[in-house]
């Protein structure tokens, strides 16, 4: 696949501050009316349904990774998308949970309707070592940004067995800048939270940041009864001087896709310094009330405007701004501020400054349905794409869909069973895009080679597409002394990436699954890296180190193992080799390792 598939996203263009806005599909409903002080239901369910795209931090798909929405589970497909339908929710609260190994979790919470749908983009924060402290003696890590985590000594417990924990603590840490372009994407939640009174209010953040405590086995720690640590937040210059001098802390809470107050932060310079009882995600908030408000975005001729950018912003303040993405439908919807005069944007993309659609409201302390809105213009604001795709055998495609790449951010749409697609698609400034399609045949799990192409205003007419000539398997086959282990998709997890840091840099490739036996589920995994440079079809690569669950020894490479390359695709298409050799465990018995190894993965850089 094209590279262009998996360059950045680009950046958005506010600041973290007064609005959840999250695109769902819905009709105003007056019992979830924020009125002052108002406790939230969260026990009603509704059917609902939930689309989105999941990127790394680079902006690179994330294939693979689990995502919870109810009860149900899927895992994101080769573009990081995914779709659950027709899924019981928590009405004022649904929750949409994305994890994957070494990641943060990525939380994303909205307001359900019955038989309504939502679509978000969500960015996986990374979850590495920041540094390691003693815990007998106590101690302090610090990023570069300014955040810190100060931990007292003998106060970190197990987290499963609550006993006193001794030895190395690493500290996985990631502060989220309340002025970051990609706030939306990367925080948990919506901004919204459950005050000490039990209230739910919408909220203002000046920083926030995840933190996770592991031992030196792994295993989850936390901060013992009775005592605190001490988390130091950077306040940004933009924000300083509106920066209260005193601010409620709130952790995330994962049962209910909410913030919940607890405890306070105090200003100090340019920080915020307050104590917390245990790990999550936290946050610096001022709590203010909301109401609830929807639209549904058409173009001139009626039709839905999917997937599009709506901007909400206080008139007074501009730059206290938040954006959602209209759903399959055209709809969008969140909580915004009440008795507040706003203007709604519509956009393009964030890169297009001028949006194509602007209009003023003022909102009261009742929730607000403002129906369809039509975007004018739309004769140069529009592009119409329609075309066909066949399979291998050049049939009409019966169950597939259509990626477009546009600025930089992908768009998924089904293709009907008689092969045709059909989908408006916004202009900047009415100047034409180009963009990439892929064409999947979901049933042979073959895919097209990416499609370069020019969309224009009015009617763009896609020449045939051939969904066949890419085999989107992926699979780590392997054996060990004779006994061999086999990881397919899409049952099991598959990750590749490019370290840096080695010299030379290295290509690391890992697969992950579940396995049951004897009555009992649990993780394996596989993982091996060879250096990058030079690596071509054919190529021979050194092989650095290959670990997998199924050898529980310590193991090193003795005689050097080569990986031989068969296959090397663009970004987005596949790598694929073999390899065959020796390792030898850790003495006294230094025991042999005979090894073999076939695989194919994805390329996500």
């Amino acid at each position: 696949m094209h590279k262009l598939f998996f360059q950045k996203l680009k950046k958005l263009l506010f600041i973290a501050s007064l609005f959840a806005f999250a695109s769902c599909q819905k009709d105003i409903d007056e019992t979830i009316l924020n009125a002052t002080n108002q406790i939230p239901n969260l026990t009603t369910k509704v059917s609902s349904s939930v689309s989105g795209f999941v990127t790394d931090e680079n902006g690179d798909a994330v294939s693979n990774a689990m995502v919870y929405v109810g009860t149900r589970t899927v895992m994101t497909d080769n573009f990081g998308f995914f779709s659950v339908k027709n899924t019981n929710v928590v009405k004022t609260a649904a929750v949409v949970t994305v994890v994957k190994s070494g990641y943060f979790k990525g939380i994303k919470t909205f307001i359900a309707e019955q038989g309504k749908s939502a679509f978000f983009r969500i960015k996986l924060l990374a979850k590495l070592n920041s540094g390691s402290i003693n815990s007998s003696t106590g101690g302090a890590i610090s990023l570069g940004n300014g955040f810190t985590v100060a931990l007292s000594a003998n106060s970190v417990v197990n987290a499963s067995t609550g006993l006193t924990y001794n030895g190395s603590i690493n500290v996985s840490a990631q502060w989220i800048d309340p002025t970051a372009s990609d706030i939306y994407n990367t925080m948990p939640g919506d901004l919204r939270g459950i005050a000490s009174d039990g209230s739910i209010k919408r909220l203002t953040s000046y920083g926030m940041a995840a933190v996770e405590l592991t031992g030196t086995s792994g295993e989850l720690l936390q901060i013992a009864n009775g005592n605190k640590a001490t988390l130091t937040f950077p306040i940004p210059a933009s924000i300083l001087n509106t920066a209260p001098n005193a601010i409620p802390l709130w952790y995330f809470d994962e049962s209910n896709g909410l913030w919940k107050e607890e405890g306070i932060a105090t200003k100090n310079g340019n920080t915020y310094v307050g104590g917390v009882s245990h790990f999550s995600f936290w946050n610096c908030d001022v709590p203010n009330n909301y109401v609830q408000m929807n639209c549904r975005i058409l173009d001139a001729n009626g039709n839905p405007m999917s997937y599009t950018i709506v901007k909400v912003s206080e008139v007074s303040n501009p730059y206290n701004a938040r954006y959602g993405y209209t759903d399959s439908s055209g709809y969008v919807s969140g909580a915004v501020p009440d008795n507040a005069q706003l203007k709604l944007e519509v956009f393009t993309s964030y890169g297009c400054g001028t949006p194509a659609y602007s209009q003023l409201l003022s909102t009261t302390n009742a929730n607000i349905s403002l129906g369809d809105i039509t975007v004018a213009n739309t004769s140069t604001n529009v592009a119409n794409v329609t075309g066909t795709v066949t399979d291998c055998n050049n049939a009409p495609l019966s169950s597939g869909y259509i990626i477009m790449l546009k600025d930089n951010q992908y768009y998924r749409y089904n293709i009907s069973n008689t092969g045709t697609f059909a989908f408006s698609s916004l202009l900047c400034n009415g100047s034409s895009q180009d963009v990439t399609f892929v064409a999947e045949d979901v049933l042979s799990g073959q895919q097209s080679s990416p499609i370069a192409y020019t969309i224009n205003s009015g009617n763009n007419v896609i020449a045939n597409i051939q969904a066949c000539g890419v085999t989107t398997e992926q699979y780590i086959n392997y054996t060990v002394n004779g006994v061999n282990t086999t990881y397919t998709s899409p049952s099991d997890s598959f990750y590749m990436y490019v370290n840096p840091q080695t010299n030379p840099s290295s290509i690391n490739i890992s697969g992950q699954g579940f396995r049951t036996s004897g009555g009992s589920t649990s993780s394996t995994y596989t993982s091996f890296s060879f250096i990058q440079p030079g690596i071509a079809v054919g190529s021979s690569q050194s092989m650095l180190n290959f670990y997998t669950s199924t050898i529980n020894d310590s193991t090193s490479i003795t005689t050097p193992i080569n990986v031989n390359i068969t296959e090397y695709g663009n970004v987005g298409e596949f790598i694929g080799g073999n390899f065959s050799g020796g390792l030898v465990g850790a003495g006294p018995t230094s025991t042999i390792y005979t090894i073999s190894c076939t695989f194919r993965v994805r390329r996500t850089q």
